[in-house]
């Protein structure tokens, strides 16, 4: 009579000392990108050629980090997908910087772009963004917290959001305007020490 014999459960080869499949074939993490990005306004295009019409698509596309800087792109495609991806691209190309005092903006200020033209002034603390489609994007993005927008001109949104941008373009901190004018601005600090508790300076 032949021996009993014992079947032993079977064994993966090679993969003692192996974590998880997914650990292994798991890449570096890769840092994610600080801009975010905003699609304003899509549309479709055609342009007529010898065979017929071309149909494509058009995106306004505004781009930010919330800390300062902030653009806008236009991107054109047969698909409406690459024509987001070109704009977002044509965005990061344009970028500003966008001088802040607070949570809103120095000054008040007037952009123009073609018919658009657009109001900003700054707004006191808990005021939030008041502003219209084209506007409040581009000021989110940027970081900014309290302002009142107002849109004088044209109301396409082609306009207004690249007359946004010159006007965030004309914005002048108090820094530069001291520099410009050849006086050194006083800190903040000593500012406060020449004023007496009792308000007289």
């Amino acid at each position: 009579m032949r021996g009993d014999f014992v079947v032993e459960p079977r064994r993966d080869r090679g993969r003692e000392g192996r974590g998880p499949r997914s650990d292994r074939n798991a890449g570096p993490a890769q840092p994610q990108d600080e801009f975010k990005d905003e699609v304003v306004s899509v549309g479709p295009v055609s342009k007529t050629v010898k065979g017929g019409r071309r149909r494509s698509f058009r995106a306004l596309v505004v781009v930010g980090n919330g800390n300062g800087k902030v653009g806008a792109g236009l991107g054109k495609a047969l698909d409406l997908t690459d024509a987001i991806r070109k704009g977002i691209d044509d965005a990061k190309k344009n970028l500003i910087d966008v001088p802040r005092h607070d949570s809103t903006i120095p000054h008040e200020v007037l952009g123009r772009f073609g018919a658009g033209m657009v109001m900003l002034r700054p707004a006191s603390p808990g005021t939030g963004v008041i502003a219209g489609r084209g506007v409040r994007p581009l000021m989110e993005l940027a970081g900014i917290q309290d302002i009142l927008a107002k849109s004088l001109g044209s109301a396409n949104p082609y306009n207004v959001v690249y007359a946004t941008i010159e006007a965030l373009k004309e914005l002048r901190s108090a820094q530069e305007v001291a520099a410009l004018r050849g006086k050194a601005q006083k800190p903040k600090e000593a500012q406060e020490s020449e004023v007496s508790p009792d308000g007289i300076a």
